[in-house]
This record gives C-alpha cells, structure tokens and sequence, in this order.
C-alpha cells in the first residue's frame, strides 16, 4: 500500500468547521506505526491544464482569490496550491493503480462535491473526476468511481454523467447535503439511504452499488472514500460500523480491478481506525 500525503495539507482550516486539519494528522499519527510496511509518497502540485480537462477558467481563477465562497467552502491563503496539491495526489494515485499498486490519497481538501463550475462543500476542485479524466488519457479506457462517502458526490456527477467510458456510483444520506442523488442517468448510478435506515439496509445499498461498479467492467475503479457514515459522525444520521468500512475494502480487494483511493469526508474522532480498517482490508 502507497499512501500519498504531504504535511501541507494540514497549513490551512478553521476551528470553526469540521473539516479541519486534525482529520489528516490524527490519522497520519495512527498510519504509520501501524503500518510500517507501507510506503509513504509526496505529490506533486497538477498544472493548471489538467484541472481545466474537468473545470472551467472561471471557477479556477475564483478559487484563487476571496471573498468566502459559501459558508462551507471559505477562501483561505493558498487553498488554490492546496487544493492542486490534493489534485496531485489523486492523478498518482490513479497512475499507480493502473501500475499495479494499491495507493490512498490522505490529502485535504476534499473535492466529490466541486461541480464544473462551482466549489462547495469543503471542495475546491474534484480531483476525483480530475483523477478518472486523466486516467482515460493515460490507457483507462472505463473508469469506475465509487463514491460511498455520506454525502451525494454532486461535483463528480455533474462532471462524469454523459462522459464515454466514465461511470459513477454513489451510496448517501438523503434527505441530507446537498439535497442531490435522488435520479440515476445512464452512466451515473444513485442509491439513497435514509436517514437513521437500519445499518442492514445501508449495507445491502453499498452491495448494489458495487455491484453496478462491477457490472461496468471498468479498467480502473477510483473511490470516493468517505468515512462520515459512521455510525458517530457527527454530520449525519447513518449506522455504518467500524466493521462495515472493512468490509467495503475486502470487496475492493475481492474485485481484483486497479483501484486508488481518495478521503472525502469524515468527521468523526474515530476517523483514523475507520481508515485503517478499510485499508488494511483492502490491502491484505
């Protein structure tokens, strides 16, 4: 397992919302002693020509500058680095994946629910999207995103539904943020949960899912890793156990397919045991 990460991704946040850098030091702080056999990489910064395959020149230019974009996504000093950052990390994660390696973006800011046009969300640009748009150019001819973050992947929707040879799946919470998910296109795939549904029937959500992902027979299969499906997330109103997230990666591990990796959300102070448990499954 390679785990791309890189300390400045922690440089920016407010304690004032639940995105904050302790999400990725905690869990950095628990990953490498317990896992001393994994592999540890810097990413590089993505060029600007890369983000515009998946966003316009306006949203790339506002990012770079403030006001506040909404209440969830303010403007900090140097989130535009940040977030390329975070691009970075995904585009070698996918890479090194269709080399044959298991790989986990642990990078901040998020990015599923950033739009073509627009940052919401905690997420200034969507490098998953990002991630499965470079990968169709680098010999993914179908590529897969699995999104079982709580939260409806808007921004990689509306990014990939209509694309030749993407496919995106998405298991959430609605109602809830955004208020997205309830239809399914052709090529993008929706499995609503309720809230406060039996951890039964979120989990056999989470099976069709993957099974639509694996019915589309991709050549790379990128996820939208979010942990705020936790039973004690304190943003949403899901039943997700510890034991769950371990079995999402012995599925990913059981489909044989490249896979990578990325974190969204997850807010809960369990966070690093979640992601530990779904990748040290995964990668057993």
């Amino acid at each position: 397992m390679v785990i791309f990460h890189d300390p400045k991704c922690a440089e920016y946040g407010s304690a004032m919302r639940p995105e904050q850098p302790a999400r990725v030091l905690r869990t950095v702080a628990h990953l490498r002693p317990a896992h001393p056999e994994w592999a540890w990489r810097t990413p590089a910064l993505a060029d600007e020509a890369v983000l515009l395959t998946a966003h316009s020149a306006a949203l790339v230019a506002r990012i770079q500058h403030g006001p506040d974009i909404d209440d969830d996504t303010p403007f900090f000093p140097g989130i535009y680095t940040h977030a390329r950052r975070a691009v970075g990390a995904a585009l070698e994660a996918a890479a090194l994946a269709l080399a044959g390696q298991k790989s986990f973006s642990l990078m901040r800011p998020p990015g599923h629910h950033c739009t073509r046009n627009q940052a919401m969300g905690f997420c200034y640009l969507n490098q998953v999207a990002l991630a499965a748009l470079n990968a169709q150019g680098g010999g993914a001819v179908r590529v897969a995103v699995w999104d079982f973050d709580a939260h409806h992947g808007n921004g990689t929707e509306d990014i990939l539904d209509g694309r030749p040879g993407c496919f995106f799946s998405s298991v959430h919470q609605f109602p809830g943020y955004p208020g997205t998910g309830t239809r399914s296109t052709a090529n993008c795939r929706n499995f609503p949960v309720a809230p406060h549904a039996p951890r039964s029937d979120h989990l056999a959500a989470l099976a069709r899912s993957w099974e639509s992902v694996l019915a589309f027979k991709p050549d790379l299969v990128l996820v939208s890793a979010g942990f705020d499906a936790y039973a004690r997330d304190p943003l949403t109103a899901l039943s997700l156990e510890p034991d769950d997230f371990a079995e999402l990666g012995r599925w990913l591990r059981q489909g044989h397919l490249p896979a990578a990796a990325l974190l969204e959300g997850g807010y809960s102070d369990d966070l690093p045991q979640l992601v530990d448990a779904f990748l040290s499954a995964w990668d057993n």
